[in-house]
């Protein structure tokens, strides 16, 4: 492995545009997700030649995740959008309304029985030419209805989070209850219908209720010491929606709008029937044609457009295989970054496609025949998704003892529709649960990183129970419990959450539990270290020897300026394995051939890097010196 402080070109889903190197060595660039001008998402990278799937493991532990053979580590209090790795349990996975609307989805599209279509490709025509109009006519369509509806969905919110307010002030609500933020959401048409009164629309509802009374249920449990104590006091979520309802009569107007309760959800009705909040987006289907436009070139085509439509079976394949270059998901590649992403063609070419999701610095283990690796082995895959033998999507993933984790997935534009991204979520946590069977130490689906300030990152946590990392002690926290943190601040050392409420049992189960670290090291550890997808090493390698381990890694150091920290009590830097002039050596035996000065420029470089890899690794994996 190669340790490199400079701007190397990397797909780290966190920055872009140009990098410099600050005093320290770390890399600080613009940022992807807040779009900040200024180089405000710092981290540490590595380049990597070759990596067993036990030490990578150990890695992303440590907060490190891989983009092809580049390793990456955000200094989470540096970065203005921290990223927490987040995982989940797959046999706890319980799947919500939505994923499994996904599911069914996909499976009436194969039946033939969903009311579109895909495009078929004819390459660059006048028709194409319509339907792109026809899909910018649709995207501005639906922007104009989100910026109309956002605003008295978040008036909407505000007032019931003032109502709720105005009862824990007064006493009827516990004072110390943890409850999330209000939630409006809109009602659709086919909803709207079953649910309107008379002449009136139903426009929007909020189930807050709901929680609400759970949190109550949760302090009063709490505070008596039983559950039988707080039954006769529970407040339902039907009485509780009644009394926010009452409140929010003296909180102010709502839009002209009724309010009414109905098991527990408060719904916000008008009698305006041409509101432009009855008026859904269209469906793409349903956009009106233009003058030179066919039938045979819309994206999406309804079966209303042919009376005589017959529903034709298609047959899904998903085949999983080793990485490597593939012209067809190149071709795939392509088209994805340019239309969904808005890419550069330049940021496309095969060269990057190689750097980005094809190179893998891992080493393949393959199947052994026991119960300690999965049929496929162990490595970095492609998995693909065929539907009659077109490639619609490539889910690129890494297969580690201990879990899956997601690298990156592209699809067929013209199959947004059918939410690959979430289908492709859904049958790789699939794939753990199966896989337990041939190798039981398979647990957990790693999703990557999850930033709560960002809207867009905020889907992972719909996959539940998750479970966020603490970038201090790499302690497991359920999010629901770490989320109002998170609300306040971005960047939350999670496991003091634990501790500072004395429970200990909110920690998943098989975390450590760590001593709180003293002052000097908490301050120390704060600064440099984050997480990232899977806790500790497979057992396996507690076996090997010390021969076996020199041989796996080189670390290479190319110009670094680190500072010491001299106030840190975990600075022991004596056995990590040195590379100098081919031969391997620790440090401590190294001492005596380097001179003062050579060790003053030395030692601080050693520090920071058992700090950001951990001692474990900083001993097992070869530090180039050139």
């Amino acid at each position: 492995m190669s340790l490199k402080n400079d701007a190397s070109s990397s797909h780290d889903g966190g920055s872009n545009g140009e990098s410099v190197i600050d005093d320290h060595g770390r890399r600080r660039s613009t940022c992807g997700y807040c779009k900040s001008p200024a180089r405000s998402s710092t981290s540490h990278g590595l380049s990597a030649e070759t990596l067993t799937v036990y030490d990578y493991q150990a890695l992303i532990d440590r907060g490190w995740r891989r983009s092809g053979s580049y390793l990456y580590k955000h200094e989470m209090d540096k970065t203005c959008c921290p990223p927490y790795t987040i995982r989940l349990k797959a046999s706890d996975f319980v799947p919500t309304k939505e994923q499994q609307r996904v599911s069914r989805r996909l499976e009436r599209f194969l039946d033939g029985k969903l009311d579109v279509q895909p495009r078929e490709h004819t390459g660059a025509s006048s028709s194409g030419e319509v339907s792109d109009a026809r899909r910018k006519t649709f995207g501005a369509a639906k922007s104009e209805e989100k910026n109309k509806v956002e605003p008295i969905i978040d008036d909407l919110s505000k007032k019931i989070d003032q109502a709720v307010q105005l009862y824990i002030q007064s006493g009827e609500f516990p004072s110390d209850m943890q409850i999330p933020k209000a939630s409006v959401k809109k009602v659709f048409c086919a909803r709207r219908k079953k649910l309107a009164e008379g002449t009136e629309q139903l426009l929007y509802t909020s189930n807050i209720a709901f929680p609400i009374a759970a949190a109550i249920k949760r302090t009063q449990t709490s505070e008596k010491g039983g559950i039988n104590s707080a039954e006769g006091n529970r407040l339902s979520p039907e009485t509780i929606s009644e009394m926010l309802l009452s409140a929010m009569h003296k909180v102010g107007e709502t839009h002209d709008m009724s309010i009414k309760v109905c098991k527990g959800h408060i719904n916000f009705f008008s009698a305006a029937k041409d509101s432009f909040s009855d008026r859904d987006v269209v469906p793409n289907g349903d956009i009106s044609r233009g003058a030179n436009s066919t039938g045979g070139s819309e994206t999406l085509r309804t079966k209303k457009d042919s009376e005589n439509h017959q529903a034709r079976k298609r047959k899904l394949e998903i085949h999983l295989k080793r990485s490597s270059f593939d012209p067809e998901e190149h071709e795939l590649y392509k088209r994805y970054q340019l239309k969904v992403h808005n890419d550069k063609p330049e940021h496309v070419a095969e060269s990057s496609y190689r750097r980005f999701l094809v190179d893998s610095p891992l080493i393949d283990v393959q199947p052994s025949g026991d119960e300690k690796v999965p049929p496929c082995g162990f490595g970095s895959f492609h998995q693909q998704y065929r539907v009659d033998g077109r490639l619609i999507a490539v889910g690129v993933v890494d297969i580690l003892p201990k879990c899956l984790s997601s690298v990156y997935l592209f699809w067929d534009p013209d199959y947004a529709f059918l939410s690959l991204g979430k289908y492709s979520a859904l049958q790789e946590i699939n794939w753990v649960t199966e896989n337990q069977a041939h190798c039981p130490s398979l647990h957990y689906y790693y999703l990557g990183y999850y930033i709560h300030s960002c809207r867009k990152m905020r889907y992972k946590a719909a996959y539940r129970p998750s479970e966020l990392l603490c970038p201090l002690r790499f302690q497991w926290v359920p999010f629901e419990v770490t989320r109002p943190m998170l609300d306040k601040k971005p960047y939350v050392i999670l496991s003091d959450i634990a501790i500072s409420q004395n429970q200990c049992s909110i920690l998943a189960p098989g975390s450590e539990t760590l001593a709180e670290p003293a002052a000097s090291e908490h301050e120390d550890m704060e600064q440099g270290e984050t997480n990232d997808n899977f806790m500790g090493c497979s057992d396996d390698d507690d076996d090997e020897d010390e021969d076996e381990d020199d041989e796996m890694y080189e670390i290479e150091i190319e110009d670094s300026h680190i500072e010491s920290d001299p106030g840190s009590k975990d600075k022991d830097i004596n056995n990590i394995l040195i590379s100098l002039y081919g031969s391997q050596y620790r440090y401590k035996d190294m001492r005596q051939i380097i001179t003062p000065v050579g060790r003053k420029q030395l030692e601080p470089m050693l520090q920071s890097y058992r700090k950001v890899v951990g001692a474990e690794l900083s001993e097992r994996m070869v530090y180039e010196i050139n």
